[in-house]
């Protein structure tokens, strides 16, 4: 599975509008909306759902990044959306500090093992320093749709 295969086109926000984590959340659903991966008149269930997720346990994992998400029946292919925040938002990561970079993840409820997978590959690639660093650097998406590729060109070689 492939990163820049997930990320919807369109729905990559290099300059979030949003400053609170609620927001920044449904800036993101917004963009996939907006890029035509679901169906607008799912907007406020799903901002719900990632919600209830967050409230089990933050989806900021540290080092300046989150990943919300969520696997919901009326998601009918994965998805994820990605936003920079220049000045970070307080997501409760777990280190405490604020966050730069959110991966909003939508996965079909019946496939658990593909959102796994996601999960992993997204992990993987914000586990190294440098695509961290050049993935907060990026101005434009892009540039961060660049920086996807060559991550997914480090992992087949």
């Amino acid at each position: 599975m492939k990163l820049s295969a997930l990320v919807k086109d369109g729905a990559i926000v290099s300059q979030l509008a949003a400053t609170e984590r609620n927001e920044v959340i449904a800036e993101l659903l917004d963009a996939l909306i907006a890029a035509g991966a679901v169906d607008a008149s799912l907007r406020d269930e799903l901002i719900q759902s990632v919600l209830d997720r967050e409230r089990k346990g933050s989806t900021g994992f540290g080092k300046g990044v989150a990943v919300p998400h969520v696997k919901h029946p009326a998601v009918t292919e994965m998805t994820a959306a990605i936003g920079l925040s220049g000045s970070g938002v307080d997501f409760n990561a777990l280190d405490k500090q604020p966050v730069y970079s959110v991966f909003l993840l939508l996965s079909p409820e019946d496939k658990p093992e593909d959102h796994l997978h996601a999960m992993e590959v997204i992990f993987k690639n914000l586990s190294k320093d440098t695509f961290r660093r050049f993935l907060r650097q990026a101005t434009t998406p892009e540039e961060v749709r660049t920086l996807l590729g060559e991550a997914d060109d480090q992992q087949l070689g």
